[in-house]
């Protein structure tokens, strides 16, 4: 088999100041350990991807020798604290392609995301017979909290299906769009399928009805370019730990004019401005949606993880990516019974899959013996293997870090494993 080498097989070549994935893989102290006595193939990327050495440097310069509580602190280290918060803030907002930092709202994760949305939105501008569109590929993250907002406003979850080879039916969905619908919640790319939908025009077509669109930006950010402003999104998601930040760290993105529809969801301090038993004023957004004290060294982490991530050139990793993913697709095909669900042009490196015969939980288990590791499950997204007649499936995610000759482990992993009987 051919291996893609940077230069060749459509991989970019080295240049100063460009990227290479051994350029990225030195960065990453967990990717030089063995598991098993192996050593670590990290494929479940789409789960989380590992940190660099920048990432977890920032962690602990900031509880070594910045520790303290953000905002109205009078203190040197108040001040430095809080510039080093607002200054991952304004961070996210460049990386977003947003207009101001001020449209950024830091919170733990997507999933917090889109439940804060769903609550702070949603309990003020959803009721009986209004119609929230959610499509079939979805991640749980982005389909529950929207069950649990309907049930309260008795509005209705509608399910918009997928075609055949994992794209959304956008026929169906042009056809389910009407004055009714309030909200369309949609993944820019889908963790289990590698999906990428046309969001902007989908977008564009629910503003026709006066309805928002959230977009769930978990696994878009670290392989596809993000510009909140062209998607036209009026909110859009992220997850840190998906884009080589820590865990317990993400962003919200809220278009400025939708900001004013927002109330609190979550009462505390730093979210107010006045605290009296008559009464109660709030803070302006984005300070009024972060009620408490935020994950401040988780921004200083995200932070260090957009500094490190857009110092390449991501149209070079997003081509070696695509490279990689091509190469392991042709490469898995060569093991028995294997088959790749989804077939939709442009996705994401993200390889779900099954083998015949083979339980997918048997084929992590293997894999791990030889320090492979893969995601075994269904993976949050049940409607979307249920289209395929499946609860569970294996699945390989890729990173920029990772290279042709773990896909080559992987594969001959997988064949060992079908003369194995």
């Amino acid at each position: 088999m051919t291996i893609p080498e940077a230069g060749q097989a459509g991989v970019p070549g080295r240049a100063p100041g460009a990227f290479t994935p051994e350029s990225a893989r030195k960065d990453f102290p967990i990717l030089h350990r063995t598991v098993n006595g192996h050593p670590l193939v990290w494929l479940d990327n789409a789960a989380t991807t590992q940190k660099p050495r920048q990432v977890i440097e920032a962690l602990a310069g900031y509880y070594s020798a910045a520790n303290s509580n953000i905002h109205r602190g009078a203190h040197t280290m108040a001040r430095e604290a809080t510039d080093l918060y607002e200054a991952g803030r304004a961070a996210v907002a460049d990386f977003l392609g947003a207009a101001s930092p001020d449209s950024v709202v830091f919170v733990r994760g997507t999933t917090e995301a889109v439940n804060l949305v769903a609550q702070s939105w949603g309990r003020a501008h959803l009721g009986p017979g209004d119609d929230i569109l959610v499509p079939v590929l979805e991640h749980h993250s982005n389909i529950v909290p929207w069950q649990l907002v309907a049930q309260e406003t008795r509005a209705r979850v509608v399910p918009v299906p997928l075609l055949a080879d994992g794209r959304i039916d956008l026929h169906a969905y042009a056809d389910l769009l009407s004055s009714r619908t309030r909200m369309v919640a949609l993944s820019q790319a889908s963790n289990v399928l590698g999906t990428v939908p046309p969001v902007t025009e989908m977008t564009a077509l629910a503003h026709r009805y006066g309805a928002r669109v959230l977009v769930d930006g978990a696994q878009a950010v670290a392989h596809l370019p993000v510009d909140v402003t062209d998607l036209d999104a009026d909110f859009y998601a992220f997850s840190g730990h998906k884009l080589y930040a820590p865990t317990g760290i993400g962003a919200l993105y809220v278009k400025p004019e939708v900001l004013a529809e927002l109330r609190p969801w979550q009462g505390g301090g730093n979210m107010i401005d006045s605290v009296s038993f008559e009464r109660t004023t709030f803070a302006p957004a984005p300070h009024l949606l972060e009620a408490g004290t935020g994950h401040i060294a988780g921004v200083a982490g995200l932070l260090a993880a957009l500094n490190w991530f857009t110092s390449f050139d991501l149209e070079a990793v997003a081509a070696y990516e695509d490279a990689l993913t091509a190469y392991a697709q042709q490469a898995m095909g060569q093991v028995p019974g294997l088959e790749v669900l989804g077939s939709a042009p442009g996705r994401i490196a993200v390889l779900t899959f099954t083998v015949a015969g083979r339980d997918p939980a048997e084929i992590a288990s293997w894999l791990d013996h030889e320090g492979i590791a893969i995601r075994a499950g269904h993976h949050c997204a049940q409607p979307a293997l249920a289209h395929y007649g499946l609860a569970a499936a294996a699945r390989a995610s890729f990173a920029l870090y990772n290279t042709p000759e773990e896909v080559d482990r992987l594969v001959a992993s997988l064949l060992a494993l079908d003369r194995s009987g």
